[in-house]
């Protein structure tokens, strides 16, 4: 499938139009969009579309990429929408796109049996029946869109992951946010983490002579800890699994990833061997961020 995309929009403001049937995945699309760093709106009333589109062009943050979702929630006000969207593809500096999301009716009527919700159309009569209306009250947007997906035979994992590696992805080519986190076991374990790694059973430099007082981004005990070999063969054999993990996460869709390393107090192992992986993983190419709950704590 080809993804009509603008050749260039660097620079450039972006502005997508989510729209389509109730159950076929609009909310799931706003959501992978403002996890892409899109300033995302849903519901918002058509004729105050180009009013927010001149915002977002004059705020102080200078909003580059919104999204926003239209669909038969906006009534009569519907009938305006393609005059508006007309208007707005004409105008300068603005990239303007129309995604819209289609369904068959056995998923949908699956979908709203699986979340007992009411359609819009037919908050307590005959389901079919508001399918149906609903598609001739979309049908403009639909003749108008860029592109057409049919989400029918998409789980919500594929369907994320497709739209972060087609439609929405982050600028920055990052689509997951890795943190290591270290902490110490004596003040729990974070309640954040995916994945969790214990260090104590690495030589401790709280018992060494100097060592104590110092924290694992000093380079005295950073030292100590390179010339344990459990030390490097574990720090390699981390580095190993995360490197095939993080490809996986990414792939399956998710967001977040916070690996977790402990040691007894949370100021020496943990956090030797969570700035050295983060550093690691860094020249692999991802962005991440090392952070240290416990190192102010005694």
């Amino acid at each position: 499938m080809t993804i009509p995309r603008p050749a260039d929009t660097k620079g450039d403001r972006e502005l997508v139009v989510i729209s389509g049937p109730s159950g076929s995945g609009k909310t799931l699309a706003l959501r992978t969009f403002e996890d892409s760093g899109y300033f995302c709106v849903d519901n918002l009333p058509v004729t105050l579309i180009p009013v927010f589109a001149d915002l977002c062009a004059g705020s102080r943050q200078d909003i580059k990429r919104a999204a926003l979702v239209v669909d038969v929630r906006e009534g009569t006000l519907l009938r305006d929408f393609p005059a508006i969207y007309r208007r707005l593809k004409v105008e300068r500096g603005r990239h303007v796109r129309l995604i819209f999301f289609e369904c068959d009716d056995e998923t949908l009527i699956r979908r709203y049996s699986e979340t007992r919700r009411p359609h819009p159309l037919a908050p307590g009569g005959n389901l079919e029946e508001g399918i149906r209306s609903e598609r001739q009250l979309l049908r403009p947007l639909r003749d108008l869109a860029d592109l057409i997906l049919d989400s029918s035979g998409f789980t919500v994992h594929q369907m994320r992951r497709y739209l972060l590696e087609h439609v929405a992805p982050q600028p920055d080519g990052q689509p997951m946010t890795i943190t290591m986190l270290s902490f110490g076991y004596k003040h729990g374990v974070p309640p954040e983490s995916d994945l969790v790694f214990d260090t104590r059973f690495l030589p401790n430099p709280f018992f060494v002579e100097g060592l104590r007082a110092r924290t694992g981004r000093d380079p005295e005990v950073v030292a100590y800890l390179d010339a344990s070999p459990e030390y490097a063969a574990f720090r390699q054999r981390l580095l190993d699994l995360l490197s095939f993990l993080i490809p996986q996460y990414i792939r399956e869709g998710k967001s977040y990833l916070t690996t977790s390393i402990g040691c007894t107090g949370g100021r020496h192992r943990s956090v030797a061997l969570a700035e050295a992986i983060a550093a690691d993983l860094r020249t692999q190419g991802y962005a991440v961020t090392a952070a240290h709950r416990d190192l102010e704590k005694e």
